[in-house]
């Protein structure tokens, strides 16, 4: 490009952030350095390509407008949630200029209908928020993860799971309905509160989780639930994984479908938190090389979980399975037996150098599965400290390495692509997946070519090319 070529496109791109001003309002847009340095990626990749400007719409017309004006520009959008992701997915495309447009005005909720259980709210209303109005409504949504602050449009873009999958679904199982804007700045309204619409192609499954690429999400329908009147938390210590996946057995088949949660920590993760708090909380006397978390819950008053979970952990600790565990007899018990499993993921987050991970393996592969990649990542980086952790319900284990004693993190990080990659094949050789839960973004594109057929891939191409002729939409995240 010529000197002179890129005057014209730096007045191209001030002209656009004019025109931005005009259609949103100047209060809407922002340029300076100082102003757009936090909206330049999320927790994985916390810097990426150059920001033209950030849009921050309040309304899906608006949203639509910003949408338009950036096709015509041939610029292309990164579109930010809460910033909380774990893959790249909001971090502009390196090597490109964007404009990010943040939809964190964008948060009212609209209606909650207590009769029909639906809730309709906005794109940047945060997860926590929507949790709240539906508490205050007598009502539960079922979708709960460490990231209170994330966004709703996020979780839907990226499809976020969390710690009651195993009951309540991923974050698609709660969409009836979305408000999407295209490529080309058409809206797509679809937010009837419907259990059952056969009325064609579900259009909204395409852009759940799509991470942005097909579509904006500004608005969804969400499926709640009659709010839990009962419920019983369980911390447990197990000998073996093998030990933790017959008492799972167990669990289910003694609480039914009231179980809702049910989370290991190993005996790592748990010291590791306890370094990184400064402080010891041991959940029961016995330490134990694997710790699990089991809750159930139910919106009936009959149904007696009290009994329910001392009859369960009785028949464990009979046959074997459990060493030592206590019941929560209170609501802050309850929250201290869980700051032990969010605390791991804390330290995890916060801890220079340690790798993340997010695959997923048939629950009855989980001992396996971590025995494997045990053997492998040490393959990589002898005496590197695994955190296997997360969602035994689901197969959803976080592989987490910690660096060795002594290792920088700097050179435990230049690590990383290998550590990954060994876990991530020990997890599709089991019948797993690459991502669980936190979405490919910039992060496991190379991955996910590993993880799908070619004739996957082109279709997933085929549907991008129909949906985003011109790439201004996300682009650089998944393909």
């Amino acid at each position: 490009m010529s000197r002179g070529d890129r005057r014209d496109r730096a007045a191209d791109m001030t002209g656009l952030a004019a025109a931005l001003r005009a259609f949103v309002g100047a209060d809407a847009v922002l340029d300076k350095a100082e102003d757009i340095a936090g909206y330049r990626g999320d927790l994985a990749c916390p810097t990426g390509g150059d920001i033209l400007c950030v849009v921050r719409p309040r309304t899906t017309q608006e949203t639509a407008v910003v949408v338009k004006a950036c096709a015509a520009a041939g610029v292309s959008l990164a579109p930010r949630g809460g910033g909380t992701g774990l893959a790249g997915g909001a971090t502009p495309e390196p090597g490109r200029s964007s404009v990010v447009i943040s939809f964190e005005r964008m948060r009212q909720i609209r209606s909650i209908d207590p009769i029909g259980n639906v809730m309709v709210v906005e794109a940047g209303c945060t997860l926590h928020a929507a949790q709240q109005a539906a508490a205050d409504a007598g009502r539960f949504l079922g979708l709960d993860h460490g990231a209170a602050s994330s966004q709703i449009g996020g979780n839907l873009s990226t499809n976020a799971g969390g710690n009651n999958v195993l009951r309540y679904g991923m974050a698609r199982d709660q969409v009836l309905g979305l408000e999407v804007v295209l490529a080309d700045g058409r809206v797509i309204s679809r937010l009837m509160p419907l259990r059952k619409n056969n009325a064609g192609y579900d259009l909204k499954q395409v852009f759940l989780g799509s991470e942005g690429t097909l579509g904006l999400i500004t608005a969804a329908a969400l499926h709640l639930r009659p709010a839990a009147v009962v419920s019983a938390t369980a911390c447990i210590g197990a000998a073996s994984l093998e030990a933790v996946l017959e008492f799972f057995v167990l669990a289910r088949r003694t609480l039914g479908e009231a179980i809702s949660a049910f989370e290991i920590m190993p005996r790592e993760g748990l010291e590791f938190h306890f370094a990184h708090i400064g402080k010891r909380r041991e959940p029961f006397e016995a330490r134990t090389p694997w710790i699990v978390l089991v809750e159930a819950d139910s919106a009936s008053a009959y149904f007696n979980l009290a009994e329910a979970f001392e009859a369960l952990l009785a028949t464990a600790i009979e046959n074997g399975m459990v060493v030592d565990g206590t019941i929560a007899a209170t609501q802050a018990q309850r929250q201290a037996l869980w700051s032990l499993r969010e605390g791991i993921a804390v330290a995890m987050v916060e801890a220079p150098g340690s790798l993340k991970s997010d695959t997923a393996v048939p629950v009855a592969a989980i001992a396996e599965f971590v025995a494997q990649a045990r053997v492998s990542v040490d393959d990589v980086v002898p005496g590197c400290i695994p955190v296997p952790f997360g969602h035994v319900g689901d197969g959803n284990i976080h592989f987490n390495v910690l660096p060795p004693v002594g290792m920088s993190s700097a050179d435990f990080s230049a690590k990383w692509s290998d550590l990954a990659r060994a876990i991530e094949d020990v997890a599709l050789s089991l019948g797993g997946t690459i991502s669980a839960e936190h979405g490919i973004g910039l992060v496991k594109r190379v991955a996910l070519k590993r993880a799908l057929s070619s004739t996957e891939l082109d279709v997933m191409r085929t549907l991008k090319l129909v949906f985003d002729p011109g790439n201004i939409l996300n682009p650089g995240k998944i393909l």
